[in-house]
């Protein structure tokens, strides 16, 4: 005869569940960097002058890249050192910060502005004004360590490699400038250390590594292969959420947008205003 009594399903009824102590979330992200406004102090108005006129200037470029125009470059060696200082000062830094190797090697931060980008290296102290720097494009594919290809020697434990190779170099034989990016995510993928090993040795190292902080951060870094990036996203505690390769010009998570251009334009002015 079989009985009216059953069982209860596994995984339900007293104790089954972790007591809340138990349980572990992700962290949170905290540290999001965001615009405050900041009218710098003047000591002597002999110095805010040639500051103010840069300014003014820098903000017209502003709004010319906002409509489509190009890249703009502004050369800061003349300004006075107390010029200098108040022009540092009003600037600020941003997000996105690069590295680009080359002669002369380049540090690349942008300002409390999106798309107004200061650059330092020997002899050269500017401000660029666009999405991104021109020479982070120019020389981001120059090769660091040179790309070994398909050739590359294969570490134990290669598997799903050699097909995400020949997706990424199809597309950057394919890639035309001012193309749609193609993304590779590494994280939806079946891979392994070797893949991974085995992937950076055929695709090599180029020139631009970027930093853009936001939540977490995440890191860009040029290849030796033309138009392919390797992209990975980091959470406030620095664990890796997301990995990717993506086949463009430059990632968007490193330019400015036209948004951004047009809305710097307008914040300048104001700090112009609030200066004099």
């Amino acid at each position: 005869m079989v009985s009216n009594f059953t069982l209860p399903p596994t995984g339900f009824g007293p104790g089954s569940q972790p007591a809340e102590d138990d349980v572990a979330y992700m962290p949170l992200p905290s540290g999001m960097r965001t615009y405050t406004p900041h009218t710098p102090d003047i000591d002597d108005p002999d110095n805010a002058a040639p500051v103010l006129t840069r300014l003014a200037a820098i903000a017209d470029a502003c709004d010319d890249a906002a409509n489509g125009g190009p890249t703009s470059a502004f050369d800061l060696a003349d300004l006075s050192p107390p010029a200098r200082r108040l022009m540092a000062e009003t600037l600020g830094e941003g997000e996105v910060s690069m590295k680009l190797a080359g002669i002369p090697a380049l540090a690349v931060q942008e300002s409390v502005f999106a798309g107004i980008w200061q650059m330092a290296g020997a002899g050269i102290d500017r401000v660029a004004v666009g999405p991104a720097p021109v020479e982070a494009g120019d020389r981001a594919f120059q090769p660091s360590r040179p790309a070994q290809g398909a050739a590359a020697p294969k570490p134990p434990g290669v598997l799903n490699a050699p097909a995400l190779l020949a997706e990424l170099l199809d597309k950057s034989g394919d890639h035309l400038p001012g193309a749609a990016p193609h993304v590779v995510n590494l994280t939806l993928l079946p891979h392994g250390e070797g893949d991974l090993a085995w992937l950076d040795a055929a695709l090599g190292l180029g020139s631009v590594t970027i930093l853009s902080r936001g939540y977490g951060n995440c890191r860009i870094t040029a290849t030796a292969t033309p138009h392919v990036w390797r992209i990975q996203f980091f959470n406030s505690v620095e664990t890796l959420i997301l990995d990717t390769f993506e086949v463009a010009d430059l990632p968007e998570v490193a330019r400015a947008a036209t948004e951004d251009l047009a809305d710097s334009a307008r914040r300048i002015r104001a700090v112009i205003e609030a200066i004099r």
